[in-house]
């Protein structure tokens, strides 16, 4: 491996070790109705999200649930020291890309076929702390402080 592809995928680590998220791949849902349940908590803090899942009537809210349970983890598993109210955690992103399509046939009248499209969805979840952007602002704040 030479040393710029040695030092990217330094740089890609530590990116990562900063990076919380969780994904949910080939979930049996149609794009589309999940993507309902992801512009609901888009932006939310964590315990509004998942007030709004746990309450939601639509069938997908209880997969986003464990999938932002799991984000959750993931934060907990790489900040052992911390506590989670402190951090004040947020969905950043969440988005939905269109998964496999399993494609079947159903009997039609005189003959005929009509073709079922049996979407599924990839799920994806972003958490970011608010504390940590106050930290960077307080920075950018002292910063022009000294340079006026």
């Amino acid at each position: 491996m030479g040393a710029r592809k040695r030092n990217r995928s330094e740089m890609v680590k530590e990116a990562k070790k900063t990076t919380y998220f969780a994904k949910l791949n080939n979930v049996p849902t149609s794009p589309r109705k999940m993507r309902l349940v992801a512009d609901m908590v888009r932006g939310k803090d964590i315990d509004e999200a998942m007030a709004i899942l746990k309450h939601s009537p639509k069938e997908a809210s209880n997969r986003v649930y464990k999938l932002l349970l799991s984000a959750i983890s993931n934060w907990q598993a790489k900040n052992e020291g911390e506590r989670l109210e402190e951090a004040q955690l947020y969905i950043s992103e969440i988005f939905v890309d269109s998964g496999r399509m399993l494609k079947r046939l159903q009997t039609a009248p005189q003959g005929r076929a009509y073709r079922i499209r049996k979407r599924s969805n990839h799920v994806t979840l972003y958490l970011e702390s608010r504390t940590a952007f106050t930290a960077d602002e307080e920075v950018l704040e002292e910063t022009e402080v000294t340079n006026q």
